[in-house]
């Protein structure tokens, strides 16, 4: 399609999550939890007018629907603030730290003082009928491919409540996610086509893991895609938490809005199973905000706001330390980026290849190929094995092994696993060759292997065998 032809206009917003206590209390920031719930309550919620004196459409259309919602809660993650019981309290400076080096990465002016909103929500997913919510920054920008992208508004808000069950009806949330610190970053419509819109949420995505401060995993980070074409209004689409299907939900839909046969009002679509989308209700306006007296305006100071080094400057540091672009990048995405740069520094005698592919790949091996837990290794366990290593008392071919025996609580010592010495290896060597003659060197290497059960470095012993054939 020619989407300039078409006049296609799309933004996006994105949503992440922080790795922080919650926003306006001091419960952890958990994702729902298996445990059985030990609070439980129910309520009804009904929309308010806001700032401008209006009732929003949207909230509107929720209250018509006239449903109970039913709340449950493991009191692990969740206090009277959550249930609406109790004023909310200060906003969490740490998040907000976050929010301001996020900021000064994508370029914005950073305001004065923090004033925090009320956003009007009635579909349930906010027990007070609200969302909390305030300006950080605005009028930054973000680089891509075919040119800047600019980025008018970065907020810093409540994360929902997670929806368990629909019933005609009711609705059942689960509260321990509810108040986690979230980071909203819309884009202008400078989006050119769909593929693009994929570049521009890839860009942002990366600058919000350079921190290191962001959560991750499923549901930790959505977009939404607003996109129309000329003689239609806006659309928004919800929830993408793939970005990979983004270009075709964008282009499917760019097919409905040419097919329209009369305008439609703004309004906001889901995503189905088959990447097309169907109505989900009225787009919200701004007479669902209105000023949270709860809370007291935060002035901000941002000279001790330290910026993190992007992952995409790393990746060419690591290049240059050795590593191959596609361990570079694993290695630079990785939650062990901070460690690898440790190890490269204290152990001279390791290659930072592998160090980086240790920490990486080798830890994918164990546990898609020898179905080993291997969450529980620290640096700790890592940092004797590199230091084993680094001094040969073990070499490269057993790493593996004591990261299983590690894994699975089976470690003794490092005896068990220690190196032959180079006189050791070349009596044995010798020994194999003169007791096998007229085998071909790579015959000869694999009964030196089986022979150290991967207790010699497989280089020094071709070394070695080579200079024996001669």
């Amino acid at each position: 399609m020619d989407y300039k032809k078409l006049g296609f206009k799309c933004g996006i917003e994105i949503h992440q999550q922080l790795n922080t206590n919650k926003l306006f209390c001091s419960c952890p920031s958990s994702n729902l939890r298996d445990t059985k719930a030990d609070v439980k309550f129910e309520r009804r919620l009904r929309a308010v007018a806001g700032e401008t004196g209006k009732i929003d459409i949207a909230a509107q259309y929720e209250m018509n629907k006239s449903k109970k919602f039913i709340y449950e809660a493991d009191s692990k993650d969740t206090c009277l603030v959550e249930m609406d019981e109790e004023p909310p309290h200060p906003i969490n400076r740490d998040a907000v730290t976050i929010a301001l080096e996020v900021s000064k990465l994508l370029n914005a002016k950073i305001v004065d003082e923090i004033q925090v909103m009320r956003k009007t929500v009635i579909d349930g997913s906010n027990v007070s009928g609200f969302q909390r919510t305030a300006l950080v920054a605005c009028d930054g920008y973000v680089e891509t491919s075919k040119g800047k992208v600019r980025i008018p508004t970065i907020m810093i808000e409540e994360e929902a409540a997670q929806k368990i069950e629909e019933k005609k009806d009711s609705i059942k949330y689960r509260l321990d996610r509810l108040g986690i610190p979230l980071i909203e970053i819309g884009t202008e419509p400078d989006i050119k086509d769909p593929e693009h819109a994929k570049e521009t949420a890839e860009k942002i995505g990366m600058i919000l893991r350079s921190t290191g401060k962001v959560k991750r995993g499923l549901g930790t980070i959505r977009q939404d895609v607003n996109v129309s074409i000329k003689e239609r209004n806006r659309v928004e689409i919800k929830g993408f938490q793939d970005i990979r299907s983004m270009p075709k939900v964008i282009e499917i839909e760019i097919q409905r809005q040419k097919k329209l046969s009369k305008k439609e009002d703004a309004h906001v679509r889901k995503i189905e199973p088959d990447n097309k989308t169907s109505y989900l209700r009225p787009m919200p306006g701004a007479a669902r905000l209105y000023p949270e007296t709860d809370v007291i305006p935060l002035k901000v100071d941002i000279k001790k706001i330290k910026t993190s080094e992007l992952i995409e400057h790393k990746i060419k540091r690591y290049e240059k330390l050795g590593l191959t672009h596609d361990l570079a990048v694993l290695t630079a995405k990785a939650n062990k980026a901070d460690m690898f740069e440790k190890f490269v520094k204290e152990f001279r005698n390791i290659k930072p290849s592998f160090i980086a592919s240790t920490l990486t790949s080798t830890l994918k091996e164990i546990s898609r190929k020898y179905e080993t837990d291997v969450s529980s290794l620290t640096e700790k366990e890592f940092q004797e094995i590199f230091k084993a290593l680094d001094k040969k008392k073990i070499s490269k071919d057993v790493v593996t092994d004591i990261l299983m025996d590690y894994a699975k609580d089976k470690f003794v010592s490092f005896d068990k696993y220690e190196a032959a010495s180079s006189e050791e290896l070349e009596k044995e060597i010798k020994k194999i060759v003169d007791s096998n003659p007229g085998l071909s060197i790579g015959a000869y290497m694999g009964m030196v292997m089986k022979r150290f059960q991967g207790k010699v470095d497989g280089k020094a012993a071709m070394e070695i065998l080579k200079k024996i054939m001669r």
